[in-house]
């Protein structure tokens, strides 16, 4: 599978999603009712956000990396359209803020906890016997910034920042 992820961070005071990143990995299903399936995969998918507007408000980017483990029903509505469900662990391979010079270097440990655990709903059409086009909508559960978690930073306005993702992927059966 290969695909393109768009992706914005709910909570850093940016709105869109004007992070692209790639998505890559592979993934096995298997029949388990007539029309439902299991699927599970093994992906690389980069996330975060991307401010547009840098020079004007210094609200920093965020570049995420994960190897992502998505577990997913998906219930066949005919030979050519399904939809899915499911739930998503990751591990985070790194993270980091950047500005217009760079990525920022701070001497504080990595400011993104270690795993996003997150819920997914997508589409898949089939183009050929073999490929299939999909596309996911993906949000965090958990905050993922370790300040999140502090009680001086966490209050009824600031819930802390979550990933959403929109991707469209390619899947090719072998």
């Amino acid at each position: 599978m290969l695909g393109l992820s768009t992706s914005q961070v709910s909570g850093d005071k940016l709105g869109g999603f004007d992070k692209a990143g790639l998505l890559a990995g592979i993934f096995a299903k298997t029949k388990i009712y007539e029309r439902i399936d299991l699927q599970m995969e093994i992906t690389y998918i980069q996330k975060g956000s991307r401010n547009p507007n840098m020079n004007e408000d210094l609200i920093p980017h965020i570049s995420l990396n994960y190897v992502e483990v998505p577990l997913i029903l998906k219930y066949r509505q005919n030979n050519t359209l399904s939809f899915e469900s499911g739930g998503q662990f990751a591990l985070l391979i790194n993270g980091f803020y950047s500005d217009i010079y760079g990525k920022i270097n701070n001497t504080d440990i990595n400011p993104f906890i270690n795993y996003d655990i997150s819920v997914l709903l997508g589409l898949n059409y089939t183009i050929l016997k073999d490929m299939i086009l999909n596309m996911r909508l993906s949000n965090s559960i958990f905050a993922i910034g370790k300040e999140d978690y502090s009680t001086n930073s966490y209050n009824s306005l600031n819930k802390g920042k979550y990933n959403s993702v929109l991707s469209f992927t390619i899947y090719y059966y072998i």
